[in-house]
């Protein structure tokens, strides 16, 4: 089974061959009466009494039946699909929707037949009206609908059509629990299908939906403003959703609330909203798997799910197909697993069964009530936007978007609504203004955005430019006006108040010194009593003081006595001590020793019965120190002592606290005698420490204290006098101090008595000082105040001005701020221009609505302070007006910015300015993309796109709309599938380096896009500024330190005042008290003066820098003329990309290279002349040579325009010539000879003023003007009419482009030679290794390839030359790998990369450019070559950052030897010593000139444009060198063999085509002989070989050479070079015209669609009948049917047939499609176009023939088929045209089969084609031949035709094409070869002669050589057209 649509119509046909495969069927739609049968059951069947519909209504419900079927067949045939329409396609699903819809109530809604038509006008508008574009369409269909009731069903049913009511379901509250419920009760609202009581009401009920929807949704933040459209809208969704299988189809641009109302009334609905989450590698398994989702939930959950899916989620256009399948069948084929399907089946088990109890649960019910399910539950909602092509594209391709969906269409925001948003947002935002101005303003909100909407279509028109805004751009507008407002309002109200503060305080220091005054008197009383009595009290004290300084000086002498006293006891005491330190160590030792013993050594000791000797004398020692009782002195037996007192010594020891004594015995006691008892003891040997620790062990101790006490004593003999000194001393210092401190007492007594008196006098005097102080204060503060006020006097005035200001500024406000955000939303994508021009508008639309505003309002000033502004300017933002408010549009504007900026100065700024906030850099391509845009966003730093296209990545739409969720105190966002943190400090900013690129309304909306590109009055300053800091680096040091100074000192001055108004607001009580305001306010004056002497002399000073600045300023102006030229030039071709930045190094190398001069004008010019050349030859070096000439020519006249030796009109009339004037409205040519064009441009030329006479001129003087028109080179001729002399070179220029458009280029060339210098005329010479040491690592050199200009051989050789490696790789598919092998490889170790073919491997590129750019080390040797043909999609920052070149063949003999002798070598040259091998060498490189110059001429030098290159060249040499060598010398140079060799191999071997290769052939024979030694051999006159030994002598010879060649060098006649010429010059003048920028096009004109439709009509009329088939047989019978030429007639007249057939039906079709019957295809569109464009369109052109416009075409076919028809119907003709067939070739072949027929014995293959140009036009032919055929139209090109003695002659001059008289073919039985002295001449039907328009060839006779003609490339042309 196959089903398809209708054929026809602009719709598809398939092959007959293919239907006769099937049996058809035509399946028509149903009659009326069944239509109304159906829908008659449907409707009956619900309005019935069953459910208590009324009588009333049952009856009209069967009338509607009828009447609906005719509304819809009605619209049917009135709203056909056009172009703009094509969705207007009605079918039956309309009419089913409108009844679902009607059948959707309940009977106590329609209770009434009122209701009930309410109710089925709803349905129809919703289901037929709502997909209209226009109000007019609306209209039509609403009065329709009434007219057609009012005829069926009377007027009183009709006037119930009159309100438009509006059904919803969401009106119903939930009922109210009340606890009675049975369980399975739903508290759900109930779903009630009724119209709304009032839009306030819907309003209301809306709002509280919007609100539960905000506290239900997370991150929802929903504010939407109900005006009257959008509720509209919001009940159209929510009608389409809430019907089973209803699927919605939104069309508006982005912004115009198409997903918030969605997602609003699916809410309402109870459904889910389901959206796609795009990701970068999202794809249509993803698409698959969220529709799995979708499926499970409508399916198998039973969940209403509303599908939101807009044209920004068709990641790819399958997706579509999915889509499509979904809304037309509901079924997507594999779309789950045998598995799932089993899983989803047996959930549905029960559900089905519940509901159908009776299906039996097979898996095939099971799948198919899925199925049912999803498709009842799953809406899919399609927001598109109908701008562009791409909507109607996807329609075209996919039905089920429009068939399977109720549509919406949402038009442009009206006015109403618009004042409505705006209405919402500001009625309750408090402006300071009258309730009439915020009315207004309101309006003028609404105008504002209506008026920029109409100047972007303006602006696109004129500048080709694609603006948008939306109503999103709208509502950003609002809120930003509310924001700045705020700002604005808070700013000026803080100021003023500090101002009125101010105000005040003096005001009231006034009052306060009248006050002072007053005070002063009364002080001044109180002062002399105060002096009165100090003077008093004053006496008292005299007296007092004198007694007690008395009694003073008694006490001093006592004090004095006393402290003789107490001076000697320190001397005394201070010897003491010091003798006493001495005995300090054998005190200590003492005191350790005792330590050592304890209470328990003792008591052993004690009881010892005989103890050791040693202990008892010590013993002894310790009795005698305590001078207690000794036994009588006896000697001891034993020693040689005294016997010991042992038993005296145990009563001493056994007394208690024996050790206690020890350590404290008193030291003091011990005499002279008691040390001599000792002295015994002492000097005994064994009395040491060591010994009493051997034999008395613990208690040696006491032994080393004895001995210590016995040292002390030496000691202390001297102290102890002294120290009874000091004891009598101290008794007299008692008695002293006794009488001292009575002496004190009396002095005491003194004192106090003085102090009273003192004090009392101290209070007197302090009283006296008060009062002396307050009077002083008084004075002061009187002084002060008024000092105050006097100073203040100035800025009270000012500030009551400032005052005042500021009130009327806040009162200005609502005005301002409107304009400020206005160029803040609305400004940013226009060019500077048109940025003034809206606020222009703006400011008249305030003042029209009397809105309050400042009417000199600076929006620089008003937006940014100008420290903001330096801070800019240093951080890299041009320093011009453009710059700048671009600058504050990007920090200011409430979206984030996307910069146009192809200069990339935007982007250079933003580094600058966020590199110390960490900027991120990133791009859309960048492998971490996501993970920068995550980072930045969660650490709260800013971030950077660059270098975007077009598109954006889906991910960032939330960013970009700062959808942000508040957790708590944090913000979250989604990207993409994720949530992040939002940190403060987040900024986004986009570049992109596109010039002109197109976005769609969605990112316009989403962004700020900013047009950065740099103007060139922004251009000129800021190079002005470069200059300056080279040239006059002080004057700009001293400029910026003078702008620094200004800045400070304004700034300072603000500061002072600021700070003066904050003491006056901020003092508290009077101002007279504080005084250090005064000390403020006299600095502040002196500083003010000083800054304002500053400002000053800053004002002078400025005038004086800028005068020098100025001075400069011809350098940068013609700096920018260069660069706008460059730019231009990347129009003309796209790779002609070049940076700002690149160019700033050319400028700035030319100030350092020029030539150094002390007289500012003479340096000034070299910089001028060497700026040029050098940029000049930079620019020169990257462009293809057909536009080299157009950039020199392009530059001279800028030059011109600017110095202005060249006017506008000049200009203009120089580029557009009188192409667009109609001939009809010029006045008549004077002369037959003068060209149509040629008159018309006379006539554009006559328009300005020095020929405003030429019209005249060239009337009267026509011969004198025809024999200079006739001169070979005109402008070398004196012009007649004395126009000679009064015409500069530039004035000659315009004359002859009107007159000799061939010769337009010579004289540019004199004009560019005249006006810039030799060198810009002549052709470039690229030098690779020039430019290679040029280059650096970083910068890779691009080659655009051309026509046999591959630079591989020069750079490998350059390469082997300086010993580097050179890798070369050509790029293709798969390539990628090896590229980055190698470029690492090179990158790390030196050597060249060669990358060939790069368009090839497109992607490669950008990971290319990353790898250059950002490794961090590259070896020094690396160098990237590129070569690439023109891409439109090869990365511009590549281009921009690279090194372009061509190198194709150069042009002219001089130009192509220079080159070919530059790339040889002296070695080369002496490779051989044979004599022949330098002419040869010579010769081969003339040849290989020629055959490239020769492409040039197109078809008349060869037929094929053959890629003839270098490497011919080198192997044509190789072979010359290796005959040589190998050459016999005694037979010289194999000619034949060499002849061959170039012919046929080295050359020859790339030519196809046989004429090519005889052309070839003939070269090599005519240049290639033993001839080409002799001296007397040239090439053409004025080219001979030369003898030179070595290159720099050729070099000069070939210097020498002509510059332009004549054609006649190359073998062709001069006239070859007019067609050159002339295409040349018209190419270069159309390329001008077409780079300059547009200017606004005049008046509205006829559309395309009506003027092809008149067109179309016009060519119906003239287009032949049809043939009819028998008929055409009849007549060949009659003839002879087999005859073969009857045969030929008969394949030609059903070729053309088919010609005709086609293009009737796609006339007749192309108009219905224009008037909208049947839809616009593409190959209707293709039609349209090209009718317009005057082309053929391609489908014709596929079956017909070749021609140059579509009026020539279909003349031809008038012509052919008249030849055709006469053939047939008036019998054979007498002469053939052998133009107007399709197969000429058969045509004669037919011709020989008759001819061979008529021969007996003659065998077909044998007989040729003989021919005989007879002497006849066409005219004086009366019989057909006897044999053959006579053949007319046949055009000579490359030669003229001597028709007296039938041979070929030289043209005439500029004479192209010669007609040949009618020649006659016939066919001869022939075996001989052709005659060799007649010049056979191929036969091509059409100018370009390839194998598919060669027909045959004939002989020619010809007076000379036939070689000659064969160079002069002469043919004979069927069509010259």
């Amino acid at each position: 089974m196959a089903a398809m649509i209708q054929p026809g119509g602009g719709r598809n046909d398939i092959p007959q061959r293919l239907k006769r495969q099937f049996a058809i069927f035509n399946c028509t739609l149903p009659s009326n009466a069944s239509i109304d049968k159906i829908f008659g059951v449907i409707g009956k069947g619900h309005y019935c009494p069953e459910r208590h519909f009324s009588e009333e209504v049952i009856e009209l419900v069967g009338r509607l039946v009828h009447i609906t079927r005719r509304l819809w067949q009605l619209t049917k045939i009135k709203m056909l699909p056009t172009p703009a329409k094509f969705h207007y396609i009605f079918n039956l699903r309309d009419l089913s929707r409108i009844w679902q819809g009607t059948i959707n109530t309940l009977s106590e809604v329609v209770d009434s037949q009122e209701v009930l038509m309410s109710l089925w006008k709803h349905e129809c508008t919703r289901v037929i009206a709502d997909r209209f574009v226009n109000k007019q369409d609306c209209d039509w269909f609403a009065k329709t609908m009434s007219r057609v009731v009012e005829e069926e069903l009377g007027e009183t049913i009709k006037g119930y059509l009159d309100k438009d009511h509006y059904f919803v379901d969401f009106l119903r509250e939930a009922p109210e629990p009340t606890g009675e419920e049975p369980d399975d009760f739903v508290f759900e609202a109930p779903k009630i299908y009724e119209p709304i009581p009032s839009f306030t009401f819907l309003k209301e009920k809306l709002g509280s939906y919007m609100e539960h929807y905000n506290e239900t949704i997370r991150g929802a933040g929903m504010d939407l403003v109900f005006f009257a459209d959008a509720m509209i809208h919001l009940v159209k969704i929510s009608r389409i959703i809430r019907t089973p299988r209803g699927n919605a189809l939104l069309v508006g641009v982005g912004g115009s609330g198409k997903q918030s109302l969605t997602k609003l009334a699916a809410f309402i609905a109870g459904y889910k909203t389901f959206q796609i989450t795009l990701t970068r590698s999202y794809n249509a398994s993803n698409l698959m798997d969220d529709l799995k989702i979708l499926y499970k939930m409508a399916g198998q959950l039973g969940q209403g799910v509303a599908f939101i899916f807009t044209d920004n989620d068709i990641k790819e256009e399958a997706f579509l197909e999915y889509l499509n399948n979904v809304l037309s069948s509901g079924e997507l084929s594999n779309l789950f697993a045998r598995d799932e399907i089993d899983e989803i089946q047996g959930e549905l088990i029960p559900i089905m069964k519940k509901e159908y109890p009776r299906r039996p649960p097979t898996n095939e019910n099971l799948y198919d009530y899925f199925l049912t399910r999803a498709r009842q539950n799953l809406h899919v909602v399609l927001g598109f936007s109908p701008v562009g092509e791409k909507f109607r594209n996807r329609a075209m391709k996919f039905p089920g978007l429009i068939s399977g969906c109720t549509m919406d269409w949402f038009s442009r925001w009206p006015k109403d609504a618009l004042i409505a948003v705006a209405e919402h947002f500001l009625s309750s935002y408090n402006i300071v203004c009258s309730d009439e101005v915020k009315r207004q303003l309101v309006h003028t909100m609404g105008t504002i955005h209506d008026g920029v909407a109409e100047t972007c279509t303006e602006y696109f028109e004129r500048f080709r430019r694609s603006t948008h805004v939306t109503p999103k751009s709208y509502l950003s507008f609002i809120n930003g006006y509310k924001l700045i407002y705020s700002d604005k309002h808070t700013e000026i109200g803080e100021l003023a108040q500090r101002m009125n503060t101010g105000l005040d305080k003096l005001v009231e220091a006034s009052a306060s010194v009248a006050e002072l005054s007053k005070e002063l008197v009364v002080k001044e009383k109180e002062l002399e009593v105060a002096s009165k009595k100090a003077e008093e009290v004053l006496a008292e004290v005299t007296v007092k003081a004198q007694a007690a300084e008395k009694v003073k000086a008694q006490v001093q002498k006592v004090k004095d006595k006393a402290q003789a006293i107490v001076d000697d006891i320190a001397v005394d005491k201070a010897s003491a001590e010091a003798k006493l330190e001495k005995a300090k160590p054998a005190l200590e030792e003492a005191e350790a020793a005792l330590n050592t013993i304890k209470p328990a050594h003792i008591a052993t000791v004690r009881k010892l019965g005989k103890p050791p000797h040693l202990i008892m004398r010590i013993m002894d020692n310790v009795l005698i120190l305590f001078q207690k009782r000794l036994d009588p002195v006896t000697m001891d037996p034993e020693r040689p002592c005294a016997k010991p007192s042992w038993a005296e010594a145990l009563r001493f020891m056994g007394a208690g606290g024996f050790l206690v004594g020890l350590l404290n015995f008193k030291k003091d006691t011990i005499n002279a005698e008691t040390v001599e008892l000792m002295m015994p003891y002492l000097d005994m040997e064994d009395y040491t420490i060591e010994g009493a620790k051997k034999t008395c062990g613990d208690v040696a101790g006491l032994a080393s204290w004895t001995r210590s006490m016995a040292v002390f004593y030496e000691i202390n003999k001297e102290v102890l006098p002294l120290k009874a000194n000091l004891a009598v001393q101290e008794a007299r210092l008692g008695v002293a101090m006794g009488d001292l401190a009575a002496a004190q007492e009396t002095l005491d007594a003194k004192q106090r008595e003085l102090d009273v008196v003192q004090a009392m006098y101290d209070a007197a005097m302090k009283d006296k000082q008060t009062l002396l102080d307050d009077a002083a204060n008084c004075r002061r503060k009187m002084e002060a105040a008024s000092a105050l006020i006097n100073g203040l006097g100035g800025e009270k005035e000012r500030w009551t001005e400032q005052s005042k200001e500021f009130k009327a500024q806040i009162g200005r406000l609502v005005g301002d701020v409107l304009i400020g955000t206005g160029f803040l939303s609305y400004s940013g994508p226009f060019n500077q221009e048109y940025r003034t021009k809206l606020v222009k508008l703006w400011q008249r639309e305030l003042k029209n609505r009397k809105i309050p505003y400042t009417a000199s309002l600076n929006l620089i000033a008003m937006l940014i302070d100008n420290t903001t502004i330096s801070e800019w300017n240093l951080q890299g933002l041009p320093n011009d007006d453009l710059s700048t408010q671009n600058g504050i549009i990007v920090t200011k504007a409430s979206r984030y910015p996307l910069l146009i900026d192809p200069q990339i100065q935007g982007k250079a700024w933003i580094k600058n300015r966020e590199a110390h906030n960490e900027l991120q850099i990133t791009n859309l391509n960048h492998k971490y993309f996501r993970n920068h845009l995550e980072d930045s966003l969660s650490l709260g730093r800013p971030m950077m796109i660059e270098d975007i296209n077009e598109e954006l990545d889906p991910a960032l739409d939330n960013v970009l709309e700062k959808n942000f969720i508040k957790t708590g105190s944090t913000l979250k966002v989604k990207v993409g599938d994720k949530e992040c943190d939002v940190m403060d400090g987040f900024c986004l900013y986009i570049t992109s380096k596109l010039a002109n690129p197109s976005y769609t309304p969605e990112i316009s909306a989403r962004t700020s896009i900013i047009d950065f590109t740099v103007t060139m009055k922004g251009l000129e300053d800021q190079l002005l500024g470069r200059v300056i800091l080279t040239e006059k680096s002080e004057l700009e040091a001293e400029r910026t330190k003078l702008i620094e100074d200004v800045t400070s000192n304004k700034k300072k001055m603000k500061e002072l005042e600021d700070n003066l108004l904050f003491r006056l607001t901020n003092t508290k009580g009077s101002l007279v008290d504080d005084e250090s305001l005064i000390t403020v306010l006299s600095t502040t004056k002196t500083t003010a003066e000083e800054v304002s002497q500053k400002l000053q002399t800053a004002a002078e000073t400025e005038i004086k820098i800028n005068s020098a600045r100025e001075e400069f300023r011809p350098v940068a102006t013609r700096g920018s003329i260069l660069y706008f030229l460059i730019v231009e030039m990347s129009f003309v071709n796209y790779m002609y990309q070049t940076s700002l930045k690149q160019f700033l190094g050319l400028f700035d190398q030319s100030m350092t290279d020029s030539k150094k001069s002390p007289i500012t004008s003479k340096r000034i010019a070299s910089i001028i002349e060497y700026m040029t050349l050098h940029v000049y030859k930079y620019a020169v070096r990257g462009l293809y040579e057909v536009d080299r000439f157009t950039f020199s020519l392009l530059l001279t006249l800028k030059i011109g325009l600017q110095v202005g030796s060249v006017k506008h009109d000049e200009f203009q009339t120089l580029i557009k010539g009188g192409a667009s004037l109609d001939l009809k409205a010029c006045p008549p040519k004077p002369a037959k000879w003068i060209l149509d064009l040629t008159w018309l441009n006379l006539v554009e030329l006559a328009k300005l003023k020095q020929f405003s006479d030429i019209l005249n001129q060239v009337g009267r003087n026509e011969k004198a003007w025809k024999h200079w028109f006739d001169k070979e080179a005109p402008e070398e001729e004196i012009v007649p009419d004395g126009y000679n002399n009064s015409l500069d070179i530039f004035r000659r220029l315009l004359l002859i482009r009107s007159w000799c458009p061939d010769r337009t280029l010579a004289q540019a060339k004199k004009y560019i030679g005249d006006a810039l210098g030799e060198e810009f005329a002549e052709s470039f010479i690229l030098d690779l290794e020039k430019m290679w040491e040029e280059s650096d690592t970083r910068n890779p050199l691009v080659c655009l390839l051309s026509m046999g200009s591959d630079p591989t051989m020069q750079i490998e050789t350059l390469a082997k030359r300086h010993k580097l490696e050179c890798r070369a790789i050509s790029m293709g598919q798969g390539q990628e790998v090896h590229a980055r092998r190698l470029l690492s490889h090179c990158m790390t170790n030196g050597g060249w990369l060669l990358l060939q073919n790069c368009h090839l491997s497109l992607d490669f590129l950008p990971e290319l450019m990353d790898a250059i750019v950002e490794t961090e080390s590259v070896h020094d040797d690396f160098r990237c070559w590129i070569t690439t043909e023109p891409h439109p999609k090869f990365p511009i920052t590549l281009l921009q950052m690279s090194i372009k070149y061509t190198n194709e063949p150069p042009q002219g003999i001089k130009a192509g030897l220079k080159r070919t002798y530059n790339s040889l070598s002296q070695d080369t040259l002496d490779v051989s010593n044979m004599p022949q091998w330098k002419p040869m060498l010579y010769a081969v490189a003339f040849l290989h000139t020629t055959v490239q110059e020769r492409r040039k001429f197109g078809p008349l030098g060869w037929n094929i444009p053959y890629e003839f290159n270098t490497a011919d060249f080198n192997a044509t040499v190789q072979f010359v060198q290796n005959h040589l060598d190998d050459m016999d010398i005694k037979k010289g140079v194999s000619w034949n063999t060499v002849r061959y060799m170039i012919g046929e191999v080295q050359y020859g071997g790339r030519v196809t085509d046989d004429f090519d290769k005889r052309l070839l052939n003939t070269f090599a024979r005519v240049w290639f002989s033993e001839q080409t030694f002799l001296a007397s051999f040239n090439f053409y006159k004025g080219y001979n070989i030369p003898k030179c030994n070595n290159i720099q002598q050729y070099v000069d010879f070939i210097g020498n050479l002509p510059a332009n060649d004549s054609p006649e060098a190359f073998g062709l006649h001069p006239n070859a070079d007019i067609t050159y010429q002339s295409n040349t010059a018209k190419h270069v003048l159309d390329t001008i015209l077409n780079i300059q920028p547009k200017d606004s096009s005049g008046g509205a004109g006829e559309t395309r669609e009506s003027y092809v439709q008149r067109l179309a009509d016009d060519m119906l009329e003239k287009l032949p009948e049809d043939y009819i088939s028998y008929e055409v047989k009849e007549r060949l019978q009659k003839m002879g049917a087999l005859q073969p030429m009857n045969i030929f007639l008969r394949q030609e007249i059903d070729r053309m047939q088919r010609v005709i057939t086609l293009v009737r039906n796609t006339l007749h079709d192309l108009k219905l499609a224009i008037d909208g019957t049947i839809i616009m295809n593409e190959a209707l569109r293709d039609a349209l176009d090209c009718m317009y464009d005057a082309r053929i369109p391609a489908k014709w052109k596929k079956i017909s023939w070749v021609s140059s416009t579509l009026g020539f075409w279909f003349t031809e076919l008038i012509e052919r088929d008249a030849q055709f028809r006469s053939w047939c119907f008036d019998g054979r003709p007498n002469t053939f045209w052998m133009t107007g067939f399709f197969n000429p070739q058969g045509f004669l072949t037919a011709m020989r089969q008759e001819v061979t027929r008529a021969h007996k014995g003659w065998a077909l293959d044998s007989v040729v084609l003989a021919n005989d140009v007879t002497r006849f036009m066409k005219d004086d032919i009366t019989t057909p031949p006897a044999e053959g055929v006579y053949v007319y139209g046949l055009f000579l090109e490359g030669a003229g035709w001597d028709r007296r003695r039938s041979c070929l002659v030289e043209p005439k001059v500029k004479v192209l094409f010669e007609s040949l008289p009618v020649i006659h073919i016939f066919a001869i039985n022939s075996t001989a070869g052709r005659d060799q002295r007649m010049y056979q001449c191929p036969i091509y039907k059409k100018p370009t002669r390839t194998d598919l328009t060669y027909i045959a060839s004939v002989d020619l006779k010809t007076t000379q050589n036939p070689d000659h003609w064969i160079l002069r490339g002469v043919a004979l042309l069927c069509d010259v057209k």
